[in-house]
């Protein structure tokens, strides 16, 4: 067994909150935040109660290794977090998880079937969870046990190909793995060959996922898919092209994916790079944000129109460096960016009827955040 990884396996930390909370306070939400940690086992993830002012604080942290990504299961008290490693070290870990007092409890650390896991996804009844391996250029699939541990991976999938960006697309790059509103299809892109690779997904199997996509949707030559978000209550999904900071709008319907639109996440004849990361539909489904790290480190602010097709509103910066993850509040009023390269979170008012954003001047000071997941 790999040293760090019999490391991981042992190392169980119970977390003794930082200041006593028995219940929420009014209006209040619950939010976890995964982060780099270069490669050692140190704090890395972080648990905050989020004000109704806009303010945040710190309940409880744990150590874990570049825990770049994290999923919450829905029905049943875990967490999970990959670890961000290379050289054969790429591992998802299972954690226990009380909302309430912010307890960590560490269950177990497998190998992620390739290096660099940076996405993770579970589905709605705590099953599976899928996991992306972006320099291994596939993905995997592991079991929920029944005491919320992780088997070891029972299906690996790998990619293959390249692109027209000699410097980034000279292999598969899997970015993410995302599971359809229906749970019908597991929608996979890849950012190294350009493809989002949509697979059959039966959660009843105990193989889940289809070895070969039921198809395949080919982006523009060096757009670079990264993350997907799904409209709310229309069969749209909105990719996010890290490469060329880009969003195409995709219908899909009966596992079939079809471009509908392409804009771009600046005003035309910009000479700037892009870094485009994350991408979010607003709960009430009437805006869209990406974000765009390299030279821009702002959110792309986008009007959906009723066929789910976009009209640019503008470009609001995150007041930071490399806005890798963001989120939206559940109750739409606040947008969260993650700047990584700035150690901080910015905490910005959403305007729900103009989608526009302002500064709260709250911040979450943490090293390297790179995720947000809001606790329900």
């Amino acid at each position: 067994m790999k040293p760090l990884i019999k490391g991981l396996l042992n190392l169980i930390i119970t977390v003794i909150p930082f200041f006593s909370i028995t219940a929420q306070k009014p209006g209040s939400q619950r939010l976890l935040i995964g982060s780099y940690t270069d490669g050692a086992v140190a704090d890395g993830i972080y648990y905050y109660q989020f004000n109704a002012n806009g303010s945040a604080e710190l309940i409880s942290k744990t150590a874990a290794a570049d825990p770049s990504f994290l999923a919450i299961a829905a029905s049943k008290p875990n967490i999970y977090a990959v670890n961000e490693l290379g050289n054969g070290l790429g591992a998802v870990s299972a954690y226990q998880f009380d909302k309430v007092s912010g307890n960590f409890h560490l269950l177990n650390t497998v190998l992620s079937g390739g290096d660099h896991p940076c996405h993770i996804s579970i589905d709605s009844k705590s099953r599976y969870v899928f996991v992306s391996n972006y320099s291994g250029g596939n993905f995997s699939v592991m079991r929920i046990e029944a005491d919320g541990s992780l088997s070891n991976a029972i299906q690996n999938i790998q990619h293959n190909g390249s692109s027209a960006n000699k410097s980034r697309q000279d292999k598969p790059h899997v970015h993410s793995a995302f599971i359809s509103p229906d749970e019908k299809y597991l929608l996979v892109q890849d950012l190294g060959t350009d493809q989002i690779s949509v697979y059959g997904l039966n959660l009843n199997n105990t193989r889940p996922v289809s070895q070969k996509p039921i198809s395949v949707f080919n982006c523009n030559p060096g757009d670079g898919p990264r993350h997907i978000s799904f409209h709310p209550t229309k069969p749209i999904v909105y990719a996010v092209q890290e490469l060329t900071g880009s969003v195409t709008v995709l219908n899909l319907t009966k596992g079939s994916l079809k471009k509908l639109q392409q804009v771009n996440m600046f005003e035309q004849g910009v000479d700037k790079k892009s870094g485009a990361a994350d991408i979010h539909v607003s709960p009430d489904g009437k805006f869209l944000y990406a974000s765009n790290r390299a030279d821009f480190n702002d959110l792309a602010i986008f009007k959906i129109g009723q066929n789910g097709w976009l009209q640019w509103v503008g470009s609001e910066p995150t007041l930071g460096l490399a806005p890798r993850n963001f989120a939206i509040d559940p109750t739409g009023k606040f947008l969260l960016a993650a700047n990584q390269n700035s150690n901080e979170v910015v905490v910005f008012k959403r305007n729900i009827q103009t989608g526009k954003l302002t500064d709260t001047k709250k911040r979450i000071a943490v090293s390297k955040p790179v995720c947000l997941k809001f606790v329900d």
